[in-house]
């Protein structure tokens, strides 16, 4: 199956007002700004979008509002994951999907399958839609670490599982698994810090947070790494670094929205269990986008 799901992808945010509601006029306004500084694709209700807060209602609400505003501007994906299958095979088959072109279905969590156990969850997922499935892989998350052989297993069985956002950090494990992996299947980093390093060993982009805000000089390192262009890259990577570690010092997506904020695009309010910043990290992020 080809897909559409390679460069820079962003896990939009879900901003909320005051009175904890989503506030869809920064949502618009957060989708027109990565879309115009040149992201290749949207992610919508994943980890960064504190979709475990959402209802039922709300995920739906604001999937549709993020097809309605992209327009058919980009290729949009839809997180649809959990670790209990039967559930989200449901959620696949009950939510209106209409304008969304795949699935990204984290690794189940917290209850430790096998990897036996894992690809029958994805073999379970891969026959309930005809979309093309993205694999997540953040074991940092799950606790679950899908391995190069469950990956390759999948991605050689089932023509609608063509990509795996891989946020092991483990460097050997990327490694093997871009060398095995068929030539049809799509490794794309999910480590916005790792994610120069990995397009150069073989990855074909991103799924990342700091293009929520930092979206120009991450496209660029992003494209510039692709066209074997690293030294540009690599100039733009560390001027970002210090502020991608920000953006993850005290858990995501709060360093992005106190960014946002900062940019004017979205208020810094974020459902419980997470909070905003400190703000001596509050201080940190604005005196490095003082030096931007």
């Amino acid at each position: 199956m080809k897909h559409p799901f390679k460069g820079t992808g962003v896990a939009l945010i879900t901003p909320f007002t005051r009175e904890n509601t989503v506030d869809y006029a920064a949502l618009e306004k957060l989708i027109n700004h990565v879309i115009h500084h040149g992201v290749n694709f949207l992610v919508a209700l994943g980890t960064t979008a504190e979709t475990p807060t959402l209802s039922d209602n709300e995920r739906q609400e604001v999937l549709s509002f993020i097809v309605k505003t992209n327009n058919g501007r980009l290729p949009i994906v839809c997180g649809i994951g959990g670790n209990n299958t039967i559930e989200v095979v449901k959620q696949i088959c009950s939510m209106n999907l209409t304008g969304v072109d795949g699935i990204l279905s984290v690794a189940p969590y917290y209850n430790k399958p096998s990897q036996e156990g894992i690809y029958q969850h994805f073999k379970a997922i891969a026959h309930a839609t005809d979309k093309a499935i993205i694999l997540y892989n953040v074991p940092g998350r799950t606790v679950t670490n899908i391995l190069p052989e469950t990956v390759v297993r999948l991605a050689s069985e089932f023509k609608n599982i063509v990509a795996i956002k891989e946020a092991s950090g483990n460097m050997a494990q990327c490694m093997e698994l871009i060398g095995t992996k068929p030539p049809h299947f799509t490794v794309l980093s999910g480590d916005d810090d790792l994610a120069l390093a990995q397009i150069a060993l073989g990855m074909e982009g991103v799924i990342s947070v700091a293009a929520n805000c930092f979206t120009k000089d991450f496209v660029f390192i992003v494209n510039a790494t692709e066209v074997n262009k690293v030294d540009k890259a690599r100039a733009i990577h560390y001027k970002l670094l210090p502020g991608i570690k920000l953006l993850f010092a005290e858990g995501n997506p709060a360093g992005v929205k106190c960014v946002l904020q900062h940019m004017d695009i979205c208020e810094n309010y974020l459902r419980l269990p997470l909070t905003p910043v400190s703000a001596v990290t509050q201080m940190k992020i604005h005196d490095f986008l003082n030096t931007l």
